[in-house]
């Protein structure tokens, strides 16, 4: 059985729009981890919009799971992980007037600050993901860089209405994950996937992790965290 990431940065977003406290992102991911959650996945931005660094703290005090740590592939970043020693790093792109990732990372276009970034990791012990959109080349890039571990980018698949397209798009992760499971790096997929979709990508078995958190965040305001977690854990089968 796949394993299931909880991303709770919607939950900090919640909290950081009115300048308090509440909800609080760690006690969401205690509650996510008792409704069956593998692990427990944040992105600390550059502006810190969402998740702050007292989460990433408290998180890795708290977290039973495994606490994945999305970050831009920055040096500011990297000092800021080595220091906290999540259990796993994604590094995914980062603009500022986005909502949310809005692609993959270019593996390709830059292999040497890569490699480096991941290099500097590694000599902290701490395992690197890429976050990548469903390309057979950035897949081996992200081989050649030594990652541990591949994200690729379901967002496009997410975000069509159209049937061709959705095929289309459903054989370009299906073609990454399998190549990428091949090459012995780990294999997991986010972005978009919510209690529909998601079903389309279970016959994917080299599929390791989903990663999902907008839409399991939308479902718990309506029957509770836990809940809304054992409902994607129960459809990952």
């Amino acid at each position: 059985m796949a394993k299931l990431g909880v991303n709770v940065d919607h939950v900090a977003t919640l909290r950081q729009a009115r300048g308090g406290n509440e909800p609080d992102p760690v006690t969401v991911a205690s509650l996510a981890e008792l409704g069956g959650a593998d692990g427990i996945v944040v992105h600390l931005r550059e502006d810190r919009r969402h998740i702050q660094e007292r989460d990433l703290h408290l998180l890795k005090a708290m977290v039973k799971t495994k606490l994945n740590m999305e970050m831009a592939a920055t040096d500011e970043m990297a000092h800021i992980a080595m220091n906290i020693r999540p259990d796993l790093v994604t590094l995914v792109p980062e603009r500022r007037a986005e909502l949310t990732t809005e692609g993959g990372v270019d593996v390709i276009g830059r292999k040497d600050d890569f490699k480096t970034i991941i290099k500097t990791l590694h000599e902290s012990e701490i395992p690197v993901s890429l976050f990548i959109d469903p390309s057979i080349d950035q897949v081996k890039a992200a081989h050649k860089v030594d990652a541990d571990t591949v994200e690729i980018h379901t967002g496009p698949f997410a975000n069509t209405s159209d049937p061709e397209s959705e095929r289309t798009e459903l054989d370009a992760i299906a073609n990454c994950v399998r190549l990428a499971y091949k090459l012995q790096l780990g294999v997991s997929v986010g972005h978009g996937l919510n209690y529909h979709n998601i079903t389309m990508l279970t016959p994917l078995e080299e599929i390791e992790e989903y990663n999902i958190g907008h839409s399991i965040v939308a479902r718990a305001v309506l029957v509770g965290f836990d809940r809304a977690v054992g409902e994607m854990k129960t459809l990952l089968v």
